[in-house]
């Protein structure tokens, strides 16, 4: 089963996309278990701010594109990771360490877990 780890961070909060040395040793440590672990797919973070973003919203098959920044969001998918484990209880053991990387640094953050599609062979 492979899911999806998506961390949010509060884009207005200084220095939540700026991570500091001492984080990123700490993520980098946490990758290393995770690579060792057998289970990453892939990971990403993503850019400091959503000035560089669009959002496309699409309703009743009209298009609306808006630009970031996005001030009226007060969180942002900043980053992810793909891992293939045996079960939704694994990935969420695996999330909780991660999200323990933020919290050690003093950063307040939210960890969505969600399983990836593989097909209509699913209940």
């Amino acid at each position: 089963m492979r899911f999806m780890m998506m961390h949010k961070l509060d884009e207005a909060v200084p220095g939540n996309f700026e991570p500091s040395p001492e984080f990123m040793k700490r993520m980098g440590a946490y990758m290393e278990e995770v690579v060792k672990a057998g289970i990453l797919v892939a990971a990403e973070g993503l850019c400091k701010s959503s000035e560089e973003s669009a959002r496309i919203t699409a309703t009743k098959g009209k298009k609306t594109v808006t630009d970031g920044p996005f001030t009226e969001t007060k969180e942002l998918i900043a980053g992810f990771g793909l891992v293939e484990v045996r079960s939704k209880e694994e990935a969420v053991e695996w999330a909780k360490r991660f999200v323990d990387v933020f919290t050690e640094s003093g950063i307040d953050v939210e960890v969505d877990v969600r399983r990836v599609s593989e097909g209509p062979h699913e209940g």
